[in-house]
């Protein structure tokens, strides 16, 4: 159980100081040309490398959502779930805070959002509450039929990664403009400790729809798409 929790605390700790540092360091110099493509396939490389890194310990979850959906799928043993969690949120603070270390580092430096998610004024585009609700509970359901259908029986073999890579990349340049994108309770809690926007009194949100929309997206996997995960046209049973 050890290696496993190490594990997600490194991944976890990866796709924070990775993604959000894209964002932090990155993106907030234009004459580098990342740009908000560039995070959002920060973020998917995070999760691609990680995957492939410590996967094969853990399940490469690096999400209390993703830990959440796949113990309601019957993949995660729920007595495990609070361990994930706990580690998870910690790794998360733990690359926020190296992060916040390099970045202050610049000369007139000051945290701003740093990197964190929110509604109304803290949405990037200034999208409202029930924007923002919609789009982390159907964004974080995709991700975890994403993630089931790509570890399934049914899915060729060893590509697990990639598909929930550029999945996550994907769900970046749908919802950065929305709500600077969560999908990911522990990512959300890890930057919010060190932002000055008063975002933490909008981190509820960011608990509750990611949980919401991996519960969805898990029942939607096992009630619709996969009795018994039997192969289809593609892929083989393993």
């Amino acid at each position: 159980m050890s290696r496993k929790l190490a594990a997600e605390f490194f991944g976890t700790f990866w796709l924070v100081f990775g993604g959000c540092g894209s964002a932090v360091l990155a993106a907030a110099f234009p004459q580098l040309g990342i740009g908000f493509v560039g995070v959002a396939f920060a973020f998917g490389l995070t999760v691609l490398t990680m995957a492939f890194a410590v996967g094969g310990i853990s399940g490469g979850h690096f999400n209390p959502a993703v830990s959440l959906g796949l113990a309601i799928a019957n993949r995660f043993e729920w007595s495990e779930l609070i361990p994930y969690w706990i580690v998870q949120v910690v790794g998360g603070f733990a690359g926020a805070a190296v992060l916040y270390v390099i970045a202050s580092g610049a000369p007139n430096f000051a945290a701003g959002g740093f990197a964190s998610n929110g509604y109304d004024a803290l949405s990037p585009g200034h999208y409202g509450l029930l924007s923002c609700l919609v789009a982390e509970v159907v964004l974080t359901a995709a991700f975890l039929i994403i993630i089931l259908g790509s570890t399934s029986k049914a899915a060729p073999a060893g590509f697990a990664p990639i598909a929930i890579g550029l999945g996550l990349t994907l769900i970046h340049l749908i919802s950065i403009p929305v709500t600077n994108t969560s999908v990911n309770p522990a990512r959300s809690t890890a930057v919010v400790l060190f932002a000055q926007t008063g975002a933490a009194g909008q981190l509820w949100l960011f608990w509750i729809a990611p949980l919401l929309g991996a519960a969805v997206g898990a029942f939607v996997w096992k009630l619709l798409l996969s009795p018994g995960e039997s192969p289809g046209l593609i892929g083989q049973e393993r």
